[in-house]
């Protein structure tokens, strides 16, 4: 028999896997039964009647079927300064925006009033930053999801608390460390950003981590390692390795791992995933 708490406890996980699904917001009041409104006639179908036959000065009547409303086309979207300009143009412009700026507050400034990428007019909030930008180290993830959103932050749901505990583990926090993403803009539903959008994006980020001049980065998922390293390989081949990385007159490295999202999906790779906390260690302390 099913207890009290149990069946809390089922509601809960319930809820926290529709919120990871990207199911945040309600559409009604109140819930539909749609296998319920899909046995329902047609619109518009009468009941069957009985037949009547026609006098001799009446014409049979047809019932004809209201129309049917046309889906509407989506509006177009809006890349760089133009309604008419393609990704690649709005990519151009963003990179020719971002090289302007002097300062992280300009860049951010800057993104506030960017309308290049569509991913802007369905986010709640510009997530642009969290943490200590002079610090030496650098986390660059993939996307803002459902809290980032609301909160305008990197990293503040489920998988911002992992990410903390990890970095706690080899005696990081957000103060001796900066975090940001490759898409500053959440997609809807939690959905991974295309590659137009990520092209879009690229040059505020490239731009962001001259500004904040790390030593090392580490980038979180597949995503972020394969725009900044320029790597193909997934993140299970990707990770663990050092990759050089261009910074101004100097190299420095990226260290790819994997995202906390999906350590949660997947917890037995954080046996993994320590492996390359402990590199990153190492390499803080100058010993890799």
């Amino acid at each position: 028999m099913t207890s009290h708490a149990d069946g809390e406890r089922d509601l809960i996980s319930y809820l926290d896997f529709h919120v990871e699904a990207g199911v945040d917001a309600a559409l009604d009041e109140h819930p539909h039964d749609r296998f319920g409104e899909a046995e329902a006639p047609p619109l518009g179908r009468a009941p069957a009647r009985a037949a009547r036959p026609a006098g001799p000065e009446e014409a049979p009547q047809r019932r004809e079927l209201p129309p049917r409303d046309a889906p509407k086309a989506p509006p177009a979207q809006t890349y760089g300064r133009s309604a008419a300009a393609k990704p690649d143009e709005a990519a151009v412009d963003a990179r020719a925006q971002a090289k302007e700026t002097r300062s992280l507050e300009e860049l951010e400034a800057l993104l506030a009033g960017f309308d290049g990428c569509p991913l802007k007019f369905t986010a709640k909030n510009l997530v642009f930053a969290d943490g200590n930008p002079a610090s030496r180290l650098m986390f660059v993830g993939e996307a803002p999801g459902a809290d980032e959103d609301r909160i305008g932050k990197p990293f503040m749901g489920r998988s911002g608390q992992l990410l903390d505990r990890m970095m706690k583990a080899i005696g990081l926090d957000r103060s001796s460390a900066y975090v940001a993403n490759i898409v500053p803009w959440r997609p809807p539903g939690n959905r991974n950003p295309t590659p137009q959008e990520v092209s879009i994006c690229k040059p505020f980020v490239e731009r962001q981590i001259e500004l904040a001049d790390p030593d090392l980065i580490v980038c979180l998922g597949s995503p972020a390692t394969q725009a900044l390293t320029g790597t193909k390989d997934g993140i299970l081949k990707a990770r663990g390795r050092f990759y050089p990385y261009t910074l101004g007159t100097r190299e420095i490295r990226i260290l790819a791992t994997l995202h906390p999202a999906y350590l949660l999906r997947q917890p037995v790779q954080k046996r993994l995933a320590w492996r390359d906390f402990r590199l990153l260690r190492a390499a803080l302390d100058g010993r890799a």
